[in-house]
């Protein structure tokens, strides 16, 4: 069947072809309408929005894609709002970092001439730098906003830019919307001030890494620990991303002195030539550092993705490792901090943990053995930097994580931070190493005590305008035919963050879920399972997040209670049609 032309993707076409665009722009705008009516209407049927992770799209021409006009106007319409935000502030300043991605350099430099063609003052990292540091650099620095070039864990088309507020944390509501509402009302390409001011852009670099990585070492709660277990094997590798410049520098400031890198992938690289995806996530990524712990017998293996920000984990477990998923390191790693915490008397009676409502309970478990109070929020470290923000001098901030192996301990970073998160698994490690034990042992423990929570993400592409019309059908679908059962077990709870509702079936009772407003659903069986469904914020995804429990009387009983759960998880798959 012929692909007909989206109206308002043909008009929005037609207005960049009659624009003063540049000349391969327009050349290749009239190869789509010539040849590729599918590629037009992709491009062109909407612009780039903020998303949990800011603007994110394939680059190439269209106002759907990552340009140096998409970028541009997003730079002007921050501007024209940081403006509109700090008046009183002479000059305002913004700080620019980016990942190893194409363009990447090439983006961060049109942001910082776009910046400073307003008048704005520019701190531009010498190099590409991870986003923990650029988080940090906004406060360091007194700034009132930054940006960080990157596409995080997505494939090598992709790029992305994400914003920061003056507290270092991602652009959350009304920010969000607000700075969106100012880039719509650039019309045209004249709009935008290309030109860059060499005076206000100043190169930053050493000094910032320096102040940062110091924080961070300060965060380590098990120095002569270290000292005993400082020969012990780590293989990291950065995915050919940035946690190269920052990764390795940390674990030798916390004493680990036998940390092996995978050379293949340690050279930063926009094409990521050793991998289909640059995902922690996905065991394909971790291949060639599994391959070298093998080899080498190591204790802890870590991959980091291209913006340093997540981190992947495998743990020797007998003869082999076994690669961690979000929930379980997260758990590790908050279970580690709260018993260090503990032990050193450190709380205060005023202490917290944060994690996002798709991420294990497990996390609350922990909270409550030592009585620290916890928070739950939406899908996005913003909402867990936006609870910091809210309690900044008067609580204080443990650690928090999300299931998408993002994690952070402290709060003089406001997203998750990959390079803290490796130094403090490592110690983690080599405490629970010191003790004679394990992270997989540790991990077996905590299920035993609290129960074996089982968890698995199933992600659903639809790509295109047609991919995010069938996402959105999906999502109506099950508003108005929520599934009554899963897995034989009666859905007993449902809430919906968009109504901002949740409804209890048994009791027939309407509560208020005080949350921001968001597109999803989760549903609670009578067995304790919960199911999650979400469009991603940052990727054409729609994705279901299952999550189940069951008791695990002995560590003997781990693979069989494993499979039943995985077996339990996989009949509500095939039950929801995915």
């Amino acid at each position: 069947m012929k692909t007909e032309f989206d109206p308002i993707a043909l008009n929005k076409a037609k207005q960049w072809l009659n624009g003063n665009y540049d000349h391969d722009t327009k050349e290749a705008i009239k190869n789509m309408m010539e040849h590729n009516p599918q590629e037009l209407n992709d491009a062109f049927y909407r612009d780039l929005e903020f998303g949990t992770g800011g603007l994110r799209g394939i680059m190439g021409v269209g106002s759907n894609r990552m340009n140096k006009y998409t970028v541009g106007a997003a730079t002007q319409g921050f501007t024209h709002y940081l403006m509109k935000n700090f008046e009183d502030k002479n000059p305002i300043k913004v700080v620019i970092s980016h990942d190893s991605r194409n363009h990447s350099r090439e983006f961060a430099l049109i942001t910082a001439n776009v910046f400073s063609a307003n008048g704005i003052k520019v701190f531009l990292f010498d190099d590409l730098r991870p986003v923990p540091e650029l988080s940090f650099a906004v406060r360091h620095l007194n700034c009132q906003g930054g940006i960080m070039i990157t596409a995080s864990h997505n494939p090598k088309e992709y790029n992305g830019y994400k914003a920061y507020w003056n507290d270092g944390a991602q652009l959350i509501s009304p920010h969000d919307k607000n700075v969106i509402a100012e880039v719509e009302k650039i019309k045209a390409i004249e709009d935008i001030k290309f030109e860059g001011v060499p005076e206000l852009i100043e190169i930053i670099g050493k000094e910032v890494d320096d102040a940062y990585l110091k924080k961070v070492k300060e965060l380590s709660l098990s120095q002569d620990v270290i000292k005993r277990q400082s020969n012990m094997k780590i293989v990291y590798t950065s995915l050919h991303g940035t946690g190269i410049k920052l990764v390795p520098v940390s674990l030798k400031n916390f004493g680990f002195n036998n940390v092996h890198i995978v050379a293949k992938q340690a050279t930063p690289d926009g094409n990521f030539p050793t991998v289909v995806s640059p995902n922690p996530e996905e065991h394909a990524a971790m291949e060639l550092a599994l391959k070298e712990a093998r080899e080498i017998n190591a204790d802890l293996v870590m991959a980091t993705d291209p913006d340093c920000d997540r981190v992947g984990v495998a743990v020797k477990d007998g003869n082999d490792y076994t690669l961690l998923n979000g929930n379980q390191t997260a758990s590790l790693l908050i279970h580690y901090l709260l018993e260090q915490w503990d032990k050193r008397n450190k709380f205060s009676g005023n202490d917290y943990i944060v994690k996002t409502i798709v991420t294990s309970e497990l996390l609350f478990d922990l909270a409550n053995k030592y009585k620290v109070e916890h928070f739950d929020v939406l899908t996005g470290f913003k909402y867990i930097a936006h609870v910091i923000k809210q309690y900044e001098g008067k609580k204080t901030f443990i650690g928090g994580g999300e299931e998408s192996y993002g994690y952070l301990v402290g709060d003089f970073v406001r997203d998750k931070d990959a390079v803290i998160s490796c130094s403090m698994i490592a110690e983690a490690a080599a405490t629970l190493k010191d003790n004679g034990s394990s992270m997989m042992e540790m991990l077996k423990q905590l299920y035993m005590e609290f129960g074996f929570y089982k968890e698995k993400l199933v992600s659903i592409v639809k790509k295109g305008k047609s991919g995010a019309d069938e996402i959105q059908k999906i999502m109506d679908n099950f508003r108005s035919n929520p599934p009554k059962q899963l897995g034989g077990s009666p859905v007993i709870i449902i809430k919906d963050y968009l109504s901002g509702e949740s409804k209890d079936i048994k009791n027939n009772k309407v509560s208020n879920i005080n949350l921001p407003k968001s597109n999803v659903l989760q549903f609670f069986t009578e067995d304790g399972s919960k199911v999650s469904v979400r469009p991603s914020g940052t990727e054409p995804k729609i994705k279901f997040y299952f999550g189940m429990k069951a008791e695990l009387s002995k560590e003997e009983d781990y693979n069989k209670v494993s499979l039943n759960l995985e077996n339990h998880i996989d009949s509500i798959i095939k039950e929801l049609n995915l």
